[in-house]
């Protein structure tokens, strides 16, 4: 059917001007969310073998200050060798170095278990391949880390404490906000990181651990298959919380993340492909959930997207975003699925949103939000081509079939900042059944081409009617 014209719906909804958009249509496009039940009969949480291993039987000492790495990477070697199972973190506090899981092992916490991570860098040392804002190098350790594993998780109702605060880790960041006199920071380091990935060093001679203040992140398992974390507490990581690296068949569910600190992203899936993320809690310095696939040359090199996600039943609070795609984003992301999210807080900037820009570029595309509730926000729908270094690249992305069904927003101060490039605008993007109520500013929509706006209402009005 042929969409209606920018003339029909002025003298239908006496709408005001939308600046570079085109093929205004009332009529949705066709929204597949049956793809979505497939990706979660798809995600199976791995199963464990019936044996336990208690890390006190290996020496844990559960005082908070004798440091158990021994002992805990030892039950999970035990484990291991044995053919799987329950490694145990029973009642008690224990202090420990970087985790390192191995295949067929589950890392169970206990009811009252609180493992805490010490606050000395040589404890993530030697360094391991890993990967930071989308750019792999050798670094510091993970403080729980797999690399290559099969059948993986972190269960329990426990607490994982990363023991960040102001004046341990954060520092780091080097911002304004988070400077400390007597601290060193990242900034040297991070850009010659970029530096090297950009010049094509190979990522194993990127070597940037001890002196380069590149903060590790908290739970990370790399190329792994079949990965479980469930009901834990994380709270306090010097860097994103739990960052699953082109990994296959992932469930986090019902995880508690709470941190505050600089660049605390809640749940970051990069190159990963059937990830499944329900009945989580997010309270964080950073985006609550943000989708990636590798930074610039790098996210090229590999150029492997993250695809086939599920994100349903989760609260968020404070943080940077919502539900977020980007920025390291240059292998694209395709087929997400979010629904039956709510997300509110003074403290909240974004609802949704999708960050890139002409340096990042990459494809993102079938991304499908429905039945979201957002009390308070600064700013609800946000997608943007103008992100940190704006345009400045050769990379323009591609973004198309974004869909957004029953979106109810009780408080922004924004609810549009929608801005593609007038040379590659946004694609096929509807908006449909959904209301903006107490909202300061309507925003701006630019550069978007196929616009379906249908049942869109800001303040009690339809969206697009005159003032």
């Amino acid at each position: 059917m042929k969409p209606i014209t920018r003339r029909q719906l002025l003298q239908a909804t006496a709408a005001f001007s939308l600046p570079g958009c085109h093929n205004l249509s009332s009529l949705s496009p066709p929204v597949d969310w049956a793809t979505a039940q497939t990706i979660d009969t798809a995600v199976q949480p791995p199963v464990f073998p019936d044996r336990q291993f208690d890390i006190q039987h290996y020496g844990a000492v559960a005082d908070g200050q004798s440091l158990s790495t021994g002992a805990i990477n030892s039950a999970i070697i035990a484990c291991h060798k044995a053919g799987g199972g329950r490694v145990l973190v029973p009642a008690g506090h224990y202090l420990t170095g970087a985790v390192h899981l191995l295949s067929n092992v589950e890392l169970h916490l206990a009811e009252n278990a609180r493992l805490s991570f010490s606050r000395d860098p040589n404890d993530y040392l030697p360094a391991v391949f890993t990967r930071w804002e989308g750019v792999e190098y050798m670094g510091y350790s993970p403080l729980i880390y797999a690399y290559q594993a099969e059948n993986i998780g972190i269960t329990g109702t426990g607490v994982l404490d990363g023991s960040a605060s102001e004046m341990h880790w954060w520092p780091w960041k080097g911002t304004s906000e988070w400077a400390r006199p007597g601290f060193a920071s990242q900034d040297n380091s991070r850009a010659q990181l970029f530096a090297q990935a950009e010049a094509g060093v190979p990522p194993r001679q990127r070597h940037y651990s001890d002196g380069h203040y590149l903060r590790p992140p908290f739970i990370q398992p790399y190329q792994c298959r079949n990965v479980l974390l469930e009901d834990v507490t994380i709270i306090n990581a010097p860097f994103w919380l739990v960052h699953p690296v082109l990994c296959d068949n992932v469930t986090a569910r019902r995880l508690h993340l709470q941190s505050l600190g600089p660049n605390s992203d809640g749940c970051n899936p990069e190159s990963c492909r059937n990830v499944l993320i329900e009945h989580c809690f997010f309270d964080t310095g950073d985006d609550c959930i943000a989708i990636k696939s590798g930074r610039n040359a790098d996210g090229r090199r590999l150029n492997i997207p993250s695809e086939n996600i599920v994100i349903r039943h989760c609260e968020m609070r404070a943080g940077h975003g919502g539900v977020v795609i980007g920025s390291e984003i240059s292998g694209g992301v395709r087929n997400v699925y979010a629904h039956d999210n709510r997300m509110s807080s003074p403290d909240l900037e974004r609802g949704f949103r999708i960050k890139t820009n002409s340096v990042r570029g990459g494809l993102i595309e079938n991304i499908y939000l429905r039945d979201i509730q957002i009390g308070q926000v600064k700013d609800a729908i946000v997608i943007n081509f103008h992100y940190e270094e704006g345009d400045a690249g050769k990379f323009d992305p591609t973004v198309r079939n974004i869909n957004l069904d029953n979106i109810s927003c009780e408080h922004a101060q924004q609810v549009f900042q929608i801005r593609g490039f007038d040379r590659a605008p946004i694609k096929q993007l509807s908006i449909t059944n959904s209301t903006f109520n107490r909202a300061r500013s309507a925003g701006v929509i630019e550069h978007v081409d196929g616009l379906t706006l249908s049942g869109v209402s800001v303040n009690g009005k339809p969206y697009g009617a005159a003032t």
